[in-house]
């Protein structure tokens, strides 16, 4: 098998010193590289620079990406050498990205590193490239699994932001967790749904998963 896993956050520059980010340690998605890579299979990871796991990474290959537009150009190019069997696509990108950067009076600043002194600054916020919903496009034979992490909501409305995630992106399935669903990890096709208690049991049901096609 030949599989992409992305994990990490990306993060989105307000100037050239400081930065916009998710809180996102990498750990899922290094554990599920390294499940896949003790099964023999040919794992390449693309993490996020400011992931702060630790944990030891055994794909064959280890690609760093910053921000979303860095991540879906590596993709992209990496769909390029054909014969993908699977995307998973654990990585946290940033939602929005900082448009402009507003002084007290309302006009645009510009600078290479903006000072405190310069007093409250306000940052103007658009949405970030979406990396999800091209997937298909780049990997057109491959199986793509989603992530819908949901704080917010009850569990019944985050269910319906996966099913919404599969119809939209195309993916074949949509890894659902967070406080809005509870503890461990639901994995969401369509039709059916399977729950798997920690990240462990998950890596294993999507290895048995992917070997079934």
């Amino acid at each position: 098998m030949k599989v992409l896993v992305t994990c990490g956050p990306s993060y989105e520059p307000i100037d050239q010193a400081r930065r916009v980010t998710n809180f996102s340690t990498g750990r899922l998605g290094i554990a599920l590289s390294n499940a896949f890579a003790a099964r023999g299979w040919d794992v390449t990871c693309l993490k996020g620079e400011q992931a702060m796991c630790v944990d030891p990474l055994q794909a064959r290959r280890v690609l760093p990406f910053s921000t979303n537009d860095d991540l879906a150009a590596k993709l992209a190019a990496l769909a390029g050498e054909g014969g993908w069997n699977a995307v998973f696509h654990a990585a946290a990108l940033c939602d929005f990205r900082v448009e402009r950067v507003l002084d007290e009076r309302g006009e645009e600043m510009k600078s290479p590193k903006f000072f405190s002194r310069e007093g409250r600054l306000n940052l103007v916020l658009a949405p970030a490239a979406k990396v999800l919903p091209r997937l298909r496009e780049w990997f057109p034979l491959a199986r793509i699994v989603g992530w819908k992490y949901e704080l917010a909501g009850t569990r019944g409305e985050a269910f319906d932001k996966a099913w919404a995630q599969l119809a939209e992106c195309r993916t074949d399935a949509c890894v659902l967790n967070g406080a809005a669903y509870g503890s461990g990890f639901a994995v969401c096709e369509l039709g059916s749904v399977r729950a798997c208690a920690d990240s462990e049991a998950l890596a294993a049901w999507l290895a048995r998963w992917l070997e079934a096609v």
